[in-house]
């Protein structure tokens, strides 16, 4: 069970990233494009949100069962970069990208009719891509 949940997280980076990169495509079309902001660019909006939440509840249960997670956390391995990358940088990192997505996504849904959506939408999906992008352990990725 833990090899397979290794690999789909590994795998689901790519349906995230997508998500992420159709989501701020639609942003930036709609910010230069001076149109207001729809339900239909919200819905679209949700395919960088949803898979980033998917996301995140495989890594949550990776952190409790994997040998890198919760039980190799000691003093000893804060010393140890890929050790301190799996145990708290990695994990930190993606909840707040994960933070970040839910907060642009919530207040572009209030801002329906005005061209602020999709600035909202911007902003904090691309702050959230960027730490994602920084904190994947490009190392071992995608053969975990």
């Amino acid at each position: 069970m833990y090899t397979g949940l290794q690999h789909l997280h590994s795998y689901m980076t790519y349906l995230v990233l997508l998500g992420l990169l159709v989501s701020l495509a639609v942003a930036f079309g709609g910010m230069f494009g001076n149109k207001p902001f729809a339900d239909k660019h919200r819905k679209l909006s949700l395919f960088g949100l949803i898979p980033a939440h998917l996301q995140w509840v495989i890594g949550v249960i990776l952190y409790f069962v994997s040998p890198l997670g919760l039980s190799n956390f000691s003093g000893e391995a804060m010393g140890d970069s890929v050790s301190r990358l799996y145990i708290l940088e990695h994990p930190l990192t993606m909840i707040i990208a994960v933070v970040l997505i839910t907060v642009g996504y919530s207040r572009a849904k209030r801002q329906i009719g005005t061209e602020k959506g999709f600035k909202s939408i911007a902003i904090f999906y691309a702050l959230a891509l960027i730490l994602i992008l920084i904190r994947i352990p490009w190392n071992a990725w995608p053969n975990n």
